[in-house]
């Protein structure tokens, strides 16, 4: 008995049937011709099977029109109407694919990275120059991979479906299950966040997505529960921060790490530093004859030294301690990459954050060669 054909392909087939035809396809036409409509055992169940297929395609934005015949008005076919259908003609600057190429970038979990890709090489083949990336070069975003559960939220999200899962307190260390009414994914600090109604608390909350632990599961049914008009996830998850907010202190070298300027402390603000003046220490006079003196405001150590640690001796940290010795764990442990996997170093840095620093080393070294 032959296998029968998946859904998602005759979904596919159906497509690229009425789209491709001159005029329009009658049912005994689309129920011939396409593949996996022979599956259907009885003309009921074409009807069946074809009715949800075309109701699939429309609610995913695909315009289906029901063409009548001219001479018989139970003469019915159908088609796509490709002017709603087709994009509209492409014309980017090269500052505009420049911008798309930092966002791929972005996108670093496996799951969307091919996808991100394989959508800007299909946009750079309208034939803008490449150069135009040249206009963001020094932008890298440092995000960490989302992981497992961002699907079934971004999923959860869309469908306003509430969802459990397992989670670990940042504070804490508590491991407790929460229900979850997810609103909206935001990526800040380096990392992935769902903000969304914690019915437990019947409050809002933010949920960091590598701290949950396990899978995310739907516990409600679709459309349950609206996500507030007036949303402002950025202000929850800032609310929501258990981290108080701190100011490090970095030496950058000329017209590098951008990314980290933009955010930096206007120099005119009053800014607690809780630490000496740097700029009239004698051992610290010398660096910073080359170098730019900036103040970052940060929650994170882990964050802050993730992304550091990627601009490699283009940024030196000068204080606070605990976040140049994070810096420094990652460098050291970036330099055995040649003889360990990567994974497990990976595993070992994330491990060194979430126990005592001990004592606080010297001035951070810049990486030679």
């Amino acid at each position: 008995m032959p296998a029968q054909t998946h859904p998602a392909e005759r979904l596919l087939n159906l497509v690229i049937a009425l789209v491709n035809t001159a005029g329009r396809l009658t049912k005994e036409q689309i129920r011939t011709t396409v593949a996996g409509y022979a599956d259907a055992t009885s003309g009921d169940a074409f009807e069946r099977m074809f009715e949800r297929d075309k109701d699939a395609l429309r609610e995913l934005g695909i315009p289906i029109l029901t063409v009548v015949g001219s001479g018989h008005s139970d003469d019915v076919g159908y088609r796509v109407d490709q002017e709603a259908y087709a994009l509209p003609a492409i014309d980017l600057t090269a500052a505009e694919l420049g911008v798309l190429s930092l966002a791929a970038e972005f996108w670093q979990d496996k799951s969307l990275r091919t996808d991100a890709r394989r959508a800007l090489s299909k946009l750079r083949a309208v034939g803008v120059a490449p150069s135009g990336a040249d206009l963001v070069a020094g932008l890298a975003p440092r995000v960490r991979a989302a992981g497992e559960s961002f699907g079934p939220l971004l999923d959860a999200v869309q469908a306003r479906q509430p969802v459990s899962f397992t989670y670990r307190a940042a504070s804490t260390g508590d491991v407790r299950d929460r229900v979850v009414e997810p609103w909206r994914l935001l990526a800040r600090r380096g990392g992935w966040y769902v903000i969304g109604r914690d019915q437990g608390r019947d409050a809002p909350r933010s949920f960091r997505l590598s701290r949950i632990e396990g899978r995310v599961q739907a516990v409600g049914a679709p459309g349950s529960y609206e996500i507030p008009a007036d949303l402002d996830a950025a202000a929850i998850l800032e609310a929501r921060s258990s981290e108080r907010p701190r100011v490090a202190t970095l030496a950058l070298r000329p017209e590098r790490a951008s990314a980290l300027r933009s955010r930096a402390a206007d120099p005119a603000s009053p800014v607690d530093l809780a630490e000496p003046d740097l700029t009239t220490d004698p051992d610290i006079v010398p660096l910073l004859a080359h170098r730019d003196l900036v103040r970052v405001p940060f929650a994170g150590v882990s964050d802050l030294a993730d992304e550091i640690a990627g601009y490699a001796d283009a940024v030196v940290v000068l204080a606070p301690a605990d976040l140049r010795a994070a810096v420094l764990r990652r460098l050291r442990a970036a330099a055995t990459l040649d003889t360990l996997d990567q994974a497990d170093t990976l595993d070992q840095v994330d491990t060194l954050d979430q126990v005592d620093a001990g004592d606080a080393p010297g001035p951070q070294e810049e990486p030679r060669g």
